[in-house]
């Protein structure tokens, strides 16, 4: 089944991407199917909405709003294009609507399993993906949590585990062969980097009983992707872009 509907985050919200020529209900079917796969992702955040990719109605967009209300816990605070020069009111609106809630004493937890952006150059998220579950980001990502078997990440731009990663991961998801992977814990079923995939070695064949936890970092070079623990020579190699 072809994929026509993409979650990615903006600054302060969420873009929607849709396919301009699939059938709408079956693009209904796939809206309901992602955010209930990632309900627990999303948690109760309140987020700003962009839909990209085709043009909807009013009353589409409203029937959009309403399968995501029925399949998740997601707080729409309001709709707007995806245009950058009108990023400032993706931030207002969400910090407007959030001061509002704690004046009335009914504050919501919005940190855990929530994107927030540093300085717009990367995003952090708090919490652990479990399987099914895909995190899709324009910039760099750090995560605070586990990546488990069955889910996926992807970046266009480096991803840093705080934590466990035992899932999928594709950084430089762009083209960008100087991405790089970094993880508490690397133990990845696949990592792409740009247009190159490596595959996690049989643990088996390393001949030990138990494998050290080691911080490591996964990186592009001459056409393949090298695995090596993390460490001052590597770190002053790293190219940031």
């Amino acid at each position: 089944m072809e994929n026509y509907v993409k979650i990615t985050g903006s600054k302060s919200g969420i873009i929607l991407k849709l396919d301009s020529e699939a059938d709408w209900e079956e693009l209904k079917k796939q809206v309901a199917e992602k955010f209930r796969s990632t309900s627990d992702f999303w948690g109760n955040a309140q987020k700003a909405i962009a839909f990209k990719g085709r043009d909807l109605s009013e009353e589409q967009q409203e029937e959009i709003l309403g399968i995501i209300r029925e399949n998740c816990s997601l707080d729409i605070v309001c709709v707007l294009d995806d245009d950058p020069e009108r990023e400032n009111a993706f931030a207002n609106a969400v910090k407007e609507n959030t001061g509002q809630e704690k004046k009335s004493g009914t504050s919501q937890e919005t940190v855990d399993n929530l994107l927030q952006t540093d300085n717009g150059t990367g995003f952090f998220f708090k919490g652990n993906l479990r399987s099914g579950q895909v995190l899709d980001v324009e910039t760099s990502i750090i995560i605070l949590g586990d990546v488990n078997a069955g889910a996926k990440v992807v970046s266009k731009g480096n991803v840093i585990i705080l934590g466990s990663l035992k899932g999928n991961v594709f950084a430089g998801s762009a083209g960008n062969v100087d991405a790089f992977v970094i993880a508490l814990d690397m133990k990845p079923v696949q990592i792409r980097i740009a247009d190159t995939i490596a595959r996690s070695p049989d643990e088996k064949k390393i001949g030990r009983s138990k494998k050290t936890r080691e911080t490591k970092i996964a990186f592009w070079e001459n056409g393949n992707i090298y695995i090596e623990p993390l460490d001052k020579d590597v770190m002053n190699d790293i190219r940031l872009t």
